[in-house]
């Protein structure tokens, strides 16, 4: 999967991920009140009020961007109801050409992780038959538990030729009170970063693993240094637009090939209608416009990153 990731930036001259974090108050009133006359006005309406939205913005990016990233904490606060929003989000992602990293940031050892790892990657089997549950292509997973909690996933992934993104250096702001600490003289987070660039040889893909790492926009510096460690793993980049991330920044996390990253913007481009300078453009029933035109504008301003 890797490997059609990475066509898919190529064509589409994007690296960019869009992601999928709907709250409710960034959905137009009208879907909001046509899915609770549909459904009612409780759990199930909000399902289908954020499947129609996140429907609009996919159908309006995806000749765009090579992928999206539904964060399934947005989904869960809604229970089961939400749940079903998040695969029917993942399967019509999938049927538009999209590659989907389920953010999960799941991390557990034995047949926990394996459990997770099944789930959202694998398939389970029912007598005769097998069911892919979620049926995400990529995932993010917490490394905190060791070899033990990622290795389920890493095999799962060998089976079913997919892959993962693993937290190393995160974009939020008290990371560091873990992440940057010192053991023995070296960061914790380029520790985490050899482990998995010597996870990723172990399912590699043409010219890079399908083992992969999130580094957030927010520490170019560190991006750096995290990028000579990790020359062979794909680079997922949180942290750009709300978070203060910008184009001219972001040039560390690729290599000299033009690849090795794909960034991420969630708010900046699903809530552009809220937001200016797209709020004075385009009216509610326009989100979708205005997400891809927010979607263009990134395309723009990480071209940046390519200056020399």
């Amino acid at each position: 999967m890797i490997n059609v990731l990475i066509d898919s930036i190529k064509k589409k001259d994007a690296p960019i991920v869009v992601g999928l974090d709907p709250m409710l108050d960034y959905i137009p009133g009208k879907i909001l009140e046509d899915a609770f006359a549909a459904c009612g006005r409780n759990l199930a309406g909000v399902s289908e009020a954020i499947w129609q939205y996140n429907k609009g913005i996919i159908d309006a990016v995806c000749d765009l961007v090579p992928a999206v990233k539904p964060q399934i904490a947005m989904y869960e606060q809604f229970g089961i109801e939400g749940l079903q929003a998040f695969r029917r989000t993942c399967s019509y992602a999938k049927s538009r050409g999209l590659v989907v990293i389920g953010d999960i940031k799941r991390g557990d050892i034995g047949s926990t992780s394996a459990a997770y790892a099944n789930g959202h990657l694998g398939k389970i089997v029912i007598g005769k038959h097998a069911f892919s549950p979620f049926d995400e292509d990529f995932v993010t997973v917490n490394p905190y538990l060791g070899s033990d909690g990622v290795k389920p996933f890493i095999n799962v992934c060998k089976e079913e030729k997919k892959g993962l993104f693993i937290l190393v250096k995160t974009s939020n702001p008290s990371s560091g009170e873990f992440q940057d600490r010192l053991v023995d003289g070296t960061p914790l987070y380029e520790i985490v970063a050899d482990k998995v660039a010597e996870w990723g040889l172990d399912h590699m893909g043409s010219d890079y693993s399908y083992i992969g790492a999130v580094v957030g926009a927010t520490y170019p510096e560190m991006g750096a240094a995290l990028r000579k460690i990790m020359p062979k793993n794909y680079i997922l980049v949180p942290g750009y637009g709300a978070q203060g991330g910008q184009g001219k920044d972001l040039a560390p996390f690729f290599n000299e090939d033009g690849l090795g990253a794909i960034v991420n913007s969630s708010r900046g481009i699903i809530c552009a209608w809220k937001k200016e300078p797209y709020a004075e453009r385009f009216s509610p029933e326009n989100y979708a416009d205005a997400s891809r035109q927010a979607v263009l504008d990134m395309k723009e301003d990480l071209k940046q990153a390519f200056v020399k």
